[in-house]
C-alpha cells in the first residue's frame, strides 16, 4: 500500500466514516459503495473519525479495535489507499485547532437547535457533553480542512451539511472569502431494514455484517420478519410487505421475479425465501470477506496504510490551518507553511 501521488487541481471529496467497528450491509449500501466509486471521479479524503465516537464514552475502551475494523471493512469492500486518502480522524490534530478556532465563531443558538444533539441529549442525559453540543463543528472543520467541495450524503444528512455551509459563510464574511461552500453528493441509498424491521443499526443489534461467518449471516436471515398474515406456507405470500424480498433486489436480483412468483403461488414458503435469501448474501459477500480475512492476518500493513494516509492529509491541512490561523489575525507558522506549499506544489 505505497502513496500515490495526488492532482492538486482535481475537486476534492470529503467523508467521514464513524468508527464503529465492523460495517454492516445498511452501511455498505447507504454509504460505502458510493464511496468507492467516488475514487475514479474526485480526489477523495476519507476519515475514520474517532474523535466523534468520544462524545459517548462506553464505546472508548474498544475506540482502537473499532478503528481497525472500519479500516478492514472499508479497504476489503474497495477503498484503495493509493487512489485516496484514507486516515483516522485523531491522527491529523490540525482538525482540532480548526475546530476550535470555528467554535469561537458559531453561536450557541445554531447548535442547540440541531435535532441530532437533542436526541443524543435525551438518549444520554447523564453525559450531555461539548462533545455533543459542538459536534457539528467538528463536523465541519473536518471537511473544510481539505477545502473539500463536495460531500457524499444521504437526503437525511442535508440539515447537516447545510449547517457547515452556514459556518462556512460565517467564516468567509468575517475573514474573506477562503473556504467552498460543501455541495452534496446526494446517494439514492436504499432504506435497509433489519430482521426486526427497524432501520439496520448496530444499536438495535439487528444488522448483518459484512465480516459475518456464512453461519451468522444465514441464522439472522432465519430472524427476519416476514409477512406477518402468512401464516402457513399454504397461504400466498405479499412480497410488496416482505423485507426479505426486498433485500432479493440487492442480492438476488436475476432470480427476484421467480422469487416473486414462488411467493405469491405458495410454491415457497418464508423459510424457503430466507434460505435463497442467506446463500445469496454469501455468494455476493464471499470475495469481501476473503479480502477483509487475509487483509486481518497483516494488522501492521493495515496500519501503515492509515499512517501513511494520514501524512498525506497533514500535508494539506497544516497548509490550510495556517492560512486560516494567518486570516483571523494569528501569527502563522511561517517556515512551516513554505515547506508544505513546496510539497503541494
Amino acid at each position: 500500500m505505497s502513496e500515490s501521488s495526488e492532482s492538486v487541481a482535481q475537486e476534492r471529496v470529503f467523508a467521514g466514516i464513524r468508527a464503529t467497528g465492523r460495517q454492516h450491509i445498511g452501511n455498505y449500501f447507504g454509504a460505502i459503495k458510493n464511496f468507492v466509486a467516488l475514487q475514479d471521479r474526485y480526489q477523495c479524503i476519507y476519515s475514520i473519525v474517532d474523535l466523534h465516537s468520544l462524545t459517548t464514552l462506553t464505546e472508548s475502551e474498544q475506540l482502537s479495535n473499532s478503528v481497525f475494523e472500519t479500516a478492514l471493512d472499508l479497504i476489503a469492500a474497495g477503498l484503495d489507499p493509493n487512489r485516496c486518502i484514507l486516515y483516522v480522524q485523531s491522527h491529523v490534530p490540525e482538525v482540532s485547532e480548526l475546530h476550535l478556532l470555528l467554535s469561537m465563531l458559531v453561536p450557541n443558538g445554531w447548535l442547540l437547535r440541531v435535532p441530532t444533539f437533542k436526541e443524543k441529549a435525551r438518549a444520554q442525559p447523564d453525559n450531555v457533553n461539548y462533545g455533543l453540543v459542538g459536534y457539528p463543528v467538528l463536523q465541519t472543520a473536518d471537511i473544510i480542512l481539505y477545502k473539500a467541495s463536495r460531500v457524499p450524503v444521504g437526503q437525511d444528512q442535508l440539515p447537516h451539511l447545510e449547517l457547515a455551509r452556514e459556518i462556512v459563510r460565517r467564516f468567509n464574511h468575517h475573514f474573506g472569502d477562503m473556504f467552498p461552500e460543501p455541495e452534496p453528493v446526494l446517494t439514492e441509498a436504499p432504506l435497509l431494514l433489519g430482521a426486526d424491521r427497524r432501520k439496520m443499526s448496530k444499536s438495535y443489534g439487528n444488522q448483518i455484517d459484512l465480516a459475518a461467518s456464512e453461519a451468522e449471516s444465514l441464522e439472522r436471515v432465519r430472524q427476519f420478519i416476514t409477512d406477518p398474515q402468512r401464516e402457513r406456507k399454504s397461504d400466498p405470500g405479499r412480497p410488496e410487505i416482505c423485507n426479505v424480498y426486498s433485500l432479493h433486489a440487492l442480492f438476488n436480483a436475476d432470480e427476484r421475479p421467480e422469487v416473486y412468483r414462488k411467493c405469491t403461488q405458495a410454491e415457497w414458503g418464508c423459510v424457503d425465501c430466507k434460505l435463497q435469501l442467506g446463500n445469496a448474501i454469501n455468494d455476493s459477500l464471499g470475495p469481501l470477506r476473503a479480502r477483509r480475512a487475509d487483509l486481518a492476518t497483516r494488522p501492521d500493513e493495515v496500519w501503515e496504510a492509515l499512517a501513511e494516509g494520514a501524512e498525506r492529509a497533514r500535508v494539506i491541512a497544516r497548509s490550510v490551518l495556517a492560512e486560516a490561523q494567518e486570516r483571523m489575525g494569528l501569527p502563522p507558522a511561517r517556515s512551516r507553511v513554505a515547506k508544505d506549499a513546496a510539497a503541494l506544489s
